[in-house]
């Protein structure tokens, strides 16, 4: 984690804002002459000039090289994020974007990620990315086995709005009477988690009545394929070709490695699982305040989405630390409440 920096005055705070908009916005070296023109702070060239020394002798600011303005170092991008007013932010574009998403959105949650990155990195042209709830860890709401004549549909349906399904031949033991006694054994599995009720049907397989027997073992199945591969606990990356885009922003090496630890998803869940705060609360992790993020001079907005009082995932950004914080932190913060508000109503 970066060290305590030392606390600014107003002016040295304005001067500092004033150097990361700029550098935001136009991604070039800020020298004194810019803010005196541009930042209204009411001083002359010659005094913004000493309080930028005094800002890089801080740590705050730094030169790229030795004839060109200076740029924010992390503990400057800290500086600026802490600084900024708790919400708000959003463009009215943006707000009517989130607004139109969810108005449409269907009612299964790992569908509505996958739309929510891509939204994401719409509205801030940086990488989306999503953690979806671990299917183990999820409760069963609705378990069913479906007789489909020749077939037969097993029906899972999670507590945070996932749906699994799988249709499979029918057991040659199954009668009418079968199906009728498997629905009542499976209602009893009602809010049990995914693991749970696959370790229950196995039980049931092995002590129940023989023409159960494979019925059961088709559920079990169902389960467990839902807590593997895709389905388990993962990413959901969208928007990433928008990096390529911020290539003058990040030197050709680091955008290489930014691509390869996206395509390693452990360490961006890792790093996830660090910085993502309790509560509702958005995380906003800047190049070396993580070790993964300092490698790649990366920044990381990113907040959890709940259903009710209970934590089911993460939505967030990915980008250079030359970001534009102010419409990064109000996207993320907007979709992460849109998704909480999604998630309690599906699980009413």
């Amino acid at each position: 984690m970066a060290e305590q920096q030392p606390r600014l005055g107003p002016r040295k705070g304005a001067v500092l804002r004033a150097v990361v908009e700029e550098y935001v916005r136009s991604g070039e070296p800020v020298g004194s002459e810019t803010i005196a023109e541009h930042a209204g702070l009411g001083v002359s060239s010659a005094t913004i000039r000493n309080e930028l020394a005094a800002l890089e002798e801080l740590g705050y600011l730094k030169h790229p090289h030795t004839s060109a303005g200076r740029i924010p170092t992390d503990a400057g991008y800290r500086f600026y994020v802490d600084s900024l007013p708790a919400g708000g932010g959003l463009k009215d574009a943006q707000r009517r974007a989130i607004a139109a998403h969810y108005a449409e959105a269907i009612l299964d949650l790992e569908e509505v990620l996958k739309g929510s990155v891509q939204l994401l990195s719409r509205l801030t042209r940086y990488a989306g990315l999503a953690v979806p709830p671990n299917a183990s860890d999820e409760p069963v709401v609705r378990l069913e086995v479906i007789d489909m004549g020749p077939s037969v549909m097993v029906l899972a349906v999670g507590h945070h709005g996932r749906v699994d399904k799988r249709v499979v031949d029918r057991p040659d033991s199954a009668a009418p009477s079968t199906f009728a006694r498997a629905e009542d054994r499976l209602a009893g599995l009602r809010g049990l988690t995914y693991a749970q009720a696959q370790a229950r049907l196995l039980q049931l397989a092995a002590e129940g009545p023989a023409d159960e027997h494979e019925l059961m073992l088709h559920v079990a199945e169902t389960l467990r394929t839902a807590q593997q591969g895709d389905r388990s606990a993962h990413m959901v990356f969208g928007g990433v070709a928008n990096l390529a885009d911020e290539a003058q922003a990040w030197r050709r090496e680091t955008l290489r490695r930014l691509f390869e630890t996206l395509e390693h998803e452990q360490d961006l869940l890792q790093v996830l699982s660090d910085v993502t705060a309790p509560g509702n609360a958005l995380s906003v992790t800047i190049g070396g305040e993580h070790p993964t993020t300092a490698d790649l001079d990366a920044s990381i907005v990113s907040a959890p989405f709940r259903s009710g009082e209970t934590t089911v995932g993460t939505i967030g950004v990915v980008g250079p630390t030359r970001m534009d914080y102010v419409s990064a932190m109000a996207s993320v913060r907007a979709v992460a409440k849109r998704l909480s508000e999604l998630a309690t109503e599906l699980n009413q």
